[in-house]
């Protein structure tokens, strides 16, 4: 069992931006259909929308962590780089449709004008984010993008996501040496592009906690549940937690040191990365799930204690979902507290308290660690 230290020499932490990553405007509707059915007098703007990332750059920027932050700008990424991860054919999809203005290209997912250069952008920011580890010039990074990526399949788009930013960086990784790459995804959706790019690989091991959703059309055709685990030599490496609807803090925590902890203990990756996205909050629209500053920073204390133990303290970020517009910002602080190990909180959570029981999600947890132990040899011993 993890316990946070109580002093630790001060770290940067090194975030990679552009603001041209703003450009992509999803539009406005129902919720994110893009739809006006002509009868409503006000019309929201679609969940992956820049003021979310607005908040999360201010309160880095203005906030009281800002002394922990180094800042970096980000680079568009070349076509030949999303080569690692997508198909030709998929990229070549992508890059006519923003010739020719645009394309509905999933249920929520609209590539407008605008919408590729800040693609671009986020997969080159995650590259160069990675890169800076690797080259040994900081050890923990952050690649503060949009569009967000992990749902994007080597082939198609899906969930609001048309590049895989973090399976762009677990590529070059591999591709710069390193033998193995473990990737801890916490938002409330199923990684599933991640998973997808890596099923048939036991070089690196996914692992997704997430809302027990299931499939949600021809774009996500993945479930997200315990037996989609990977085949051929990558049985037992792609990892997936769905856990009920409402577990909080108390919940994700026992599952992290129940579930991830002891599966990374035992794969010992040479790099980890972290998947965050705020939709697993309590409040987010995007999401069922109730977790608090608290859960998040705790998320980020064991991620933290992981690298350490296992990649030399090397540790990268990206970011995914969370969708409310204030509260994603004050989540995103808190992980990124847990990820420094600061002895203390520098934000108080605005939410305060949000009650939870625990017990069916221990329950569940339980039940996946025992299926995991008699189904995935490298597994049996946790």
């Amino acid at each position: 069992m993890y316990a946070p230290p109580s002093t630790i020499p001060r770290q940067l932490l090194h975030v990679f931006w552009h603001d041209g990553m703003l450009s992509h405007d999803a539009g406005i509707g129902v919720f994110d259909t893009g739809h006006d059915p002509g009868f409503l007098e006000v019309l929201e703007k679609h969940p992956e929308n820049a003021s979310r990332v607005k908040n999360m750059v201010s309160i880095l920027r203005k906030g009281p962590i800002s002394q922990y932050i180094s800042w970096h700008t980000g680079r568009p990424a070349r076509i030949s780089e999303l080569l690692s991860f997508h198909t030709s054919e998929y990229i070549g999809e992508l890059v006519q449709a923003d010739k020719e203005g645009g394309k509905d290209l999933c249920a929520g997912t609209f590539l407008n004008r605008g919408s590729w250069d800040a693609c671009l952008l986020a997969a080159g920011s995650t590259l160069e984010a990675m890169k800076y580890v690797l080259d040994g010039h900081g050890k923990l990074a952050y690649a503060l993008v949009r569009p967000p990526g992990h749902h994007a399949q080597p082939t198609r788009a899906d969930g609001y996501c048309f590049l895989n930013n973090a399976g762009l960086a677990v590529q070059l990784a591999l591709q710069s040496g390193c033998p193995k790459v473990a990737v801890i995804d916490i938002d409330v959706h199923y990684g599933n592009g991640t998973a997808e790019g890596f099923y048939h690989s036991n070089k690196v091991l996914t692992i997704s906690l997430h809302m027990n959703h299931g499939s949600w059309g021809p774009s996500h055709p993945q479930s997200g549940d315990i037996d989609e685990a990977g085949e051929g030599d990558g049985f037992g490496y792609n990892l997936n937690i769905p856990l009920p609807n409402g577990t909080g803090d108390e919940g994700y925590v026992y599952a992290m040191n129940e579930l991830v902890v002891p599966a990374i203990q035992e794969f010992k990756p040479g790099l980890v990365i972290l998947v965050v996205g705020q939709d697993s909050s309590a409040f987010d629209p995007n999401g069922r799930q109730c977790l608090t500053m608290a859960g998040y920073r705790h998320i980020g204390q064991l991620s933290r204690f992981l690298s350490d133990q296992f990649s030399n303290g090397r540790l990268l970020i990206v970011q995914e979902g969370g969708y409310h517009v204030t509260y994603s910002a004050y989540c995103l602080h808190a992980t990124l507290e847990g990820v420094l190990n600061l002895p203390e909180p520098l934000l108080a959570d605005p939410i305060a308290y949000y009650p939870e029981d625990k017990g069916f999600s221990v329950k569940v947890v339980d039940a996946i660690k025992q299926y995991w132990k008699e189904n995935f040899p490298f597994l049996k011993e946790i």
